[in-house]
């Protein structure tokens, strides 16, 4: 082959401007959630060197797991506009039931079967009481949860006590360190092919964007919001098992509604909108890691505990303000905030020096 051959000119394939813009415009929460992650994880590994390891790692795994499958267990409920205060009491008494069940004669991975299907019946009662009855879903599930946290509180006599079972079982139930991680990557899997890639999901999204237009293109809107209920209450009940199984211990007395507003939190943070319409699992995931790397990194740098709940409260408001503001800059109808102005200059700026480049 001759020397003379002329090189063959490269080709640059540029990304345009229309699919970065609609890009943005429906991930821009989870870029932005995304961002704060990375600024906390750099923040915390400059002021600590015991941030960045190994050793950590397991440890934040363990801070960001329940945070993930409660913030998981909530986003269909919210995108439908309503939410579940008792998901945090299903991760409190689940693993009394399969005590209660294996005392009973039935083996361990039965008994872990039945619990979770009397989660599925407490969560069809849910949303059987807020769809049928009209009860909002605020009061119905609310009630439902200190009915639980009695319940549990009765048939325990207040004495913690352990979980039952041994070997390959309860190490993948959560007796290994890694398993709440993993666990909470599969359910994470499920529930966003479950949310984008099927009829059930699409079906969220139409009902909690506008509740009569899904009514009267055919969607059972009253069978959407039960079945999501039953599927909040089925993934608090699992959660509880699998930590149950981590800890090694079960206390009838832990606070289950604060494990509920961690995932609310974790959610809120990651885009979901209280207001119902809009939510995804990644960002859940994400707002679950920014949560947890503040409780973890906050910790380790050797925060008191006073401090550190005034921080997660100033993050939870901060994450709203951002939410609010987002939400009007990706919104087509209705004014814009500062916060929305704001992004709306940066990025048509970023558009027009695309262009430049490209002219030229």
């Amino acid at each position: 082959m001759s020397s003379d051959t002329p090189a063959l000119p490269v080709v640059k394939r540029r990304i345009p401007a229309s699919v970065m813009r609609r890009f943005i415009g429906q991930h821009l929460t989870e870029v932005v959630s995304s961002l704060v992650a990375v600024a906390l994880a750099i923040f915390f590994t400059i002021e600590s060197p015991n941030f960045f390891t190994s050793a950590n790692a397991l440890v934040l795994s363990q801070f960001i797991a329940p945070f993930a499958i409660f913030a998981l267990a909530e986003v269909p409920v919210l995108i439908l506009g309503e939410i579940d205060l008792s998901v945090g009491q299903m991760y409190i008494v689940s693993p009394f039931f399969v005590t209660y069940w294996n005392h009973a004669g039935v083996p361990v991975l039965a008994s872990v079967v039945l619990a979770l299907l009397v989660c599925c019946g407490l969560g069809l009662i849910n949303g059987l009481v807020s769809v049928s009855l009209r009860v909002p879903s605020f009061i119905a599930t609310l009630g439902m949860a200190f009915a639980l946290r009695g319940i549990i509180l009765i048939y325990s006599h207040g004495a913690p006590t352990n979980p039952i079972g041994s070997g390959t079982l309860v190490n993948i139930l959560g007796g290994w360190p890694w398993s709440e991680a993993f666990w909470a990557l599969g359910i994470a899997a499920v529930m966003h092919v479950m949310l984008r890639g099927t009829t059930f999901g699409l079906h969220i999204v139409a009902v909690g964007g506008n509740t009569e237009s899904a009514r009267e293109s055919g969607i059972r809107v009253d069978y959407i919001k039960i079945w999501c209920f039953v599927l909040c209450a089925l993934l608090g009940g699992l959660m509880g098992i699998v930590d149950g199984y981590h800890l090694g211990s079960l206390d009838p007395a832990t606070d289950g509604l604060t494990f509920m507003f961690y995932g609310v939190t974790s959610a809120v943070i990651g885009g979901t909108a209280l207001t119902g319409g809009r939510g995804t699992m990644v960002g859940a995931c994400i707002g679950a890691c920014v949560l947890g790397m503040i409780k973890n990194g906050f910790l380790i740098l050797g925060t008191s505990s006073f401090a550190l709940d005034l921080v997660t409260g100033l993050t939870i408001l901060v994450a709203m303000i951002l939410n609010v503001q987002i939400e009007l800059a990706t919104s087509k109808r209705g004014s814009r905030g500062s916060f929305g102005q704001v992004v709306s200059v940066i990025f048509t700026i970023f558009v027009q020096r695309r262009k430049g480049r490209v002219r030229s």
